[in-house]
């Protein structure tokens, strides 16, 4: 096999698929029986100088996806392969791949470099291949460049593979110095001096130690300054990265280069190129979310200023800041708001200039509406866009007394631009802006709109809708937010009298012919469902009419027969569009018992129309009838049990779907509706779910996240039957319990590790609390005293551990009432004995969180009832 290898890779690239076929399967069948001599094979290929680029390559290629999967439960599995082969075969293949640095071959070199840092992601954690740093840097003091840069990428890749705390501190200060050094003005080869400015901007996350040195860190910073300044423009770019790396990794360390840095930063945006000035703007952008974050985090509880470890760098360059932001917004391209991946420098001036709005506040206004006053009403297309853009991204941050003024003077000059500007661009930033005053300046604690001028805003983004598309969808999405700042005003909302008109206007959008170009046709329906979610109940019977009117348009999508791929594709799109418009629809008519009832005689129609969607097997659109089948059980109640019959296969159906998580996850939550909706008439499915969830539970290819609402599922299914969950006890328990463990074992890990953790634990804990209650009052109590020990357990670790958030603190107080609630006397004992619920219980009741303390008054009257004393 090792002497055809190279045939076989050439074949797998071959133009004729049955070659191609026929090459892939004798490279799987290779690894599937011999794997020790699959690497050899491979990594002697990519090794030998004497064999073609194209088998070399993919070699490479075919190693690292032998090393690395998408998905955790296959990449599990590849690691165990790699760390169980045999010492020697894995230091043939390392010996390969290092030779294959000093290839006069480019391909070959950079593939190497990224399986040496897969295999470095699985060995080095495992102390194992401990030398592989040194000869790494050994290769730096080459002489030919290529080498030089094939190291500095593998570097790279390292870093970007291998956490902070697997390579010791002197290691990361030999890597650091090899990279900065690559990286210096004196490096001859322009290729090294690249990888090394790239390499940097993987090794940032290890230079912790280094940047708390000022003389390291002056090092550092000067050396990528420099780079900024490069004769090459990837260089220039690199080096910007870095420096946007570094204001949120080491924000409160730049004080002292930061007028160097906006010097720079400024000579980029003015003459560079677009790719290095984007770079530019965004370390501004990226100090912005810095301050941000910190003045939102620190926002009420400081008085002195000197607490909040806030530099104000913002506040400080605004003066010279927005005037070149302000420049920015002039460079548009052509035709950009037809391209809705457009990415360019006024695009992103604007956004910078909107972060700065929300970091310094009120102080922006004074800087900004010069050059709106000035450029507004310009004759060139450019100025005016520019001068709408600015005025739309200043509109978040200052406070509304600073801009209600300015915004009741603009409004009617923007109505008119939108109706009569003769450029689109213009139009287009318009009916954004408009958006924007709706969505800051409109509702319930700020009103732009009067009883006067609503009807005019209404007619203007109404007859805007029938624009160009990308127009259209921003005149859509300013009737969006105008509909949402009315959903609190109770009875009476200016919009009624409008209604019948919106509805129709927004149904005439979907059906245009050019409806697919800009998202028009789904911003039609975004704005469709905020405007019957925000509607009163004076006009429901508009949107009983509507419940017809998406019915027969569902239905004629369900018609439809022989369609291409392209229409099948948009069919499906807009099927969804049309399920959660259903959606939205049955939650709002289903809320109040006037209109409920005269929902309920289409429900049967309805169904019908969800189970022909299922019946096409299109996850996106399953996911969206799903959850509107959540919202019609919810309003049916227990009526939804005739539905069952049909329903239950597909809903087996989503349990199962593992490749499709996301459907997953939203019929498990359905599950819970039906649990809600049936209660104990769930009685006959509860097997079938059950088994499901159970089999979801064990299978290590379903994605993390749905197994804590799972958990929930539990809770959510024993309050709906009571003592009959009983026989799914000696199922349920053992993975209540072994969840239980492992997050209590997790815990100490990253925020995000640290997030799903506390998710998982609300998950058991509702599961606990949901079993809990379900047994109350039951004869059948007794069989849950063997599980009572665990559930203090976990409430025992969870004090202990200090890390949980608000959700599990509550959750976590409410499973301690209802054990003493459900198992009454004979729980006393155990919670006495138990190590922490004295002191958990104090510490809740004296939380500030009010939902807390309500759980924790109620848990302590239930405990005091079976603790004597």
């Amino acid at each position: 096999m090792a002497m055809e290898v190279t045939q076989i890779l050439l074949n797998a690239q071959s133009v004729d698929s049955s070659t191609r076929k026929h090459a892939e399967e004798s490279l799987r069948q290779f690894q599937e029986q011999n794997l020790p001599s699959f690497y050899l094979s491979l990594s002697n290929e990519l090794a030998n100088n004497e064999k073609p680029v194209d088998s070399r390559k993919l070699a490479g290629l075919i190693l690292k996806n032998a090393l690395d999967a998408k998905e955790q439960y296959r990449k599990n599995e590849l690691v165990q392969r790699w760390l169980s082969l045999d010492t020697a075969v894995k230091s043939q293949v390392k010996e390969c791949l290092l030779q294959t640095l000093s290839s006069p071959v480019l391909d070959a070199r950079s593939t190497a470099s990224q399986v040496i840092a897969k295999v470095a992601g699985i060995d080095l954690p495992q102390k194992q291949w401990p030398e592989l740093i040194h000869s790494l840097l050994s290769n730096i003091h080459q002489l030919q460049p290529h080498v030089k840069q094939a190291t500095l990428d593998t570097l790279g890749y390292l870093c970007e593979e291998v956490s902070p705390q697997v390579v010791d501190q002197a290691q990361v200060n030999k890597i650091l110095t090899a990279v900065v050094q690559g990286m210096n003005a004196s490096e001859a080869s322009s290729d090294v001096r690249l990888s090394a400015t790239r390499a940097l901007y993987n090794a940032l996350g290890f230079a912790q130690t280094n940047f708390s040195n000022d003389m390291e860190r002056d090092y550092i910073m000067r050396v990528v300054c420099e780079a900024t300044l490069s004769h090459e423009v990837k260089i220039r770019q690199a080096a910007f990265e870095c420096l946007v790396a570094i204001s949120s990794a080491y924000y409160d360390k730049l004080a002292s280069y930061m007028q160097d840095i906006f010097n720079l930063t400024a000579k980029a945006v003015k003459e560079d190129d677009e790719s290095v000035a984007l770079q530019a703007i965004e370390f501004w952008s990226s100090i912005c979310d810095e301050e941000v974050d910190i003045l939102d985090e620190y926002g009420g509880e400081f008085t002195a200023d000197s607490d909040i470890p806030c530099f104000y760098f913002i506040k400080q360059a605004l003066p010279a800041l927005v005037p070149m932001l302000l420049e920015t917004l002039l460079k548009q391209e052509e035709d950009q708001d037809q391209d809705e991946g457009a990415w360019n420098l006024a695009m992103a001036g604007g956004t910078c200039l909107g972060l700065v709005a929300r970091t310094v506040g009120d102080d922006i206004v004074p800087l900004v509406m010069p050059f709106i006053e000035e450029s507004i009403a310009k004759p060139d297309w450019r100025q005016r866009e520019a001068a709408t853009y600015a005025f739309g991204s200043i509109l978040e941050g200052p406070s509304p007394d600073k801009l209600m003024p300015i915004v009741n003077v603009a409004l009617n000059f923007m109505l008119a631009a939108l109706m009569k500007d003769p450029n689109n661009q213009v139009k287009d930033t318009t009916a954004w802006t408009l958006g924007r005053i709706f969505e800051f300046l409109h509702g319930s604690t700020v009103e732009i709109i009067t009883p006067e001028n609503c009807q005019q805003i209404l007619t203007v983004l109404l007859q805007s809708m029938k624009d160009v598309p990308n127009v259209a969808e921003k005149a859509c999405g300013a009737l969006y937010f105008l509909a949402q700042g009315y959903e609190d005003v109770g009875s009476a909302s200016p919009l009624s009298p409008f209604l019948q008109e919106i509805v129709q206007s927004l149904l005439t959008v979907s059906h245009r012919e050019d409806a697919g170009e800009s998202r028009l046709r789904t911003a039609a329906y975004e704005t469709l469902n905020e405007v019957v979610r925000c509607s009163t109940n004076e006009t429901a019977p508009i949107i009983l009419q509507l419940v017809q009117v998406i019915m027969m348009e569902l239905h004629q999508t369900l018609e439809q027969q022989k369609l291409s791929s392209d229409e099948r594709e948009k069919q499906n799109e807009l099927q969804g569009l049309l399920c959660g418009c259903l959606q939205v629809i049955i939650q709002k008519l289903g809320a109040a018992d006037t209109t409920k009832y005269a929902l309920m005689q289409y429900a049967d129609q309805i169904m019908d129309l969800f189970l022909r969607v299922f019946a096409c097997r299109n996850a996106t659109v399953h996911e969206e009838a799903m959850l509107a089948i959540g919202a019609l059980a919810y309003a049916a109640g227990p009526n939804f049990a005739k539905y069952m019959p049909g329903f239950y296969q597909y809903l087996e159906m989503g349990l199962q779907n593992f490749e499709e998580y996301q459907v997953c996850a939203i019929t498990v939550g359905v599950v819970g509706d039906l649990c809600r909706a049936l209660e104990d008439k769930i009685m006959p499915y509860c097997d079938g779910i059950m088994t499901q969830l159970l089999k979801d539970l064990s299978s290590n290819q379903l994605h993390r996240s749905v197994k804590p609402p799972i958990f929930s599922c539990f809770g959510d299914i024993a309050l709906a039957i009571g003592e009959n969950f009983d026989k799914y006890l000696i199922y349920a328990m053992p993975m209540l319990q072994s969840a239980a463990e492992m997050s209590a074992r997790a815990a100490s890990a990253d925020d995000e590790m640290l997030e799903y953790t506390n998710q998982l634990r609300n998950g058991i804990l509702e599961a606990y609390s949901g079993i809990l209650q379900g047994f109350k009052n039951s004869p059948k109590t007794q069989i849950l005293m063997p599980y009572a020990p665990y559930v203090l357990l976990l409430i025992d670790t969870l004090y202990k551990e200090k890390d949980m958030d608000d959700a599990v603190m509550k959750a976590a107080i409410g499973v301690l009432g209802d054990l003493a609630d459900t198992l009454g006397s004979h729980a006393g004992p155990l919670i006495t004995q138990s190590v922490s619920t004295k002191d958990f219980l104090e510490e809740c009741l004296s939380s500030d969180d009010n939902l807390i303390k309500e759980s924790a008054d109620w848990a302590k009257l239930a405990i005091s009832r079976v603790v004597s004393g």
